[in-house]
């Protein structure tokens, strides 16, 4: 794990695999509040600023290839936020879909949402399968989007539906695996994040992709999120190509 400085001092190319040959990256986008209150504004300007940079990265990830591109958007935490914390960004999320799906459709990325739906309001559920509906086809990025998720209740409603297989006789307990248990999580079919950045300064997943970031690397800065730009994106990747991955292996010396 590596903190690096706010500022950016190289950018990946642009006609060239991505560095390290990254394929999934997720983002944690920490520090809209506290960005805010270091200008004296509301949180809520926080959040609208937070959402321009959101849109400027995947403009930037579409532009240089990334393959898949997972925002932690609203954990299952942040309900116990301030009221009128919460539905002022129940409103961005509207907002966004509203002013940016489009554009996103035209760059033929493919919208995945991941987190629990049984207890969204249905407009709110609804938004999200029109996106995803209206991408399904696309064939470029994938922008996962987690939503009222928390990576203890993804694997939480894993184990549950494995136990129901099990109960039903279509499963037996000798055949649950890691495998069964990727197949029952909301990522089932995306590749794990190969590196997982988070802004802010902090240094901890915050129930996000518990499982799925076993062998990923990890990437923290101490910008807030609203001063996060494209170059340091990509000073992130080239930091990451600069790790050795093992995956709890040895790289073989040369003799």
């Amino acid at each position: 794990m590596t903190s690096q400085p706010d500022q950016a001092t190289r950018t990946a190319p642009k006609s060239e695999p991505l560095p390290g040959g990254v394929r999934h990256v997720g983002v944690i986008m920490d520090g809209n509040g506290r960005w805010a209150q270091a200008r004296g504004l509301s949180r809520t300007e926080g959040h609208r600023h937070g959402l321009d940079t959101l849109r400027k990265l995947i403009r930037h990830t579409v532009s240089v290839g990334l393959e898949y591109l997972t925002i932690y958007s609203f954990s299952s935490e942040n309900w116990s936020r301030p009221e009128t914390e919460v539905s002022f960004l129940m409103s961005l999320l509207r907002r966004f879909v509203q002013r940016d799906l489009s554009e996103i459709h035209q760059a033929n990325v493919r919208i995945r949402v991941i987190g629990d739906r049984d207890d969204l309001e249905s407009g709110i559920r609804q938004l999200l399968v029109d996106a995803e509906d209206l991408t399904r086809n696309n064939t470029g990025m994938t922008l996962v989007v987690a939503f009222n998720y928390g990576s203890r209740n993804e694997i939480t409603r894993a184990v549950r539906a494995l136990a129901e297989q099990v109960a039903d006789g279509r499963l037996s307990p000798s055949d649950i695996d890691a495998q069964s248990i990727d197949d029952n999580l909301d990522t089932a079919g995306i590749p794990d994040p190969d590196l997982i950045i988070r802004t802010s300064g902090e240094m901890r997943l915050s129930n996000f992709l518990m499982w799925q970031a076993a062998y990923s690397e990890f990437y923290f800065c101490q910008c807030h999120w609203p001063d996060f730009d494209e170059a340091a994106f990509d000073q992130a990747l080239l930091d990451y190509a600069g790790r050795e991955r093992r995956f709890g292996g040895l790289k073989a010396k040369a003799l």
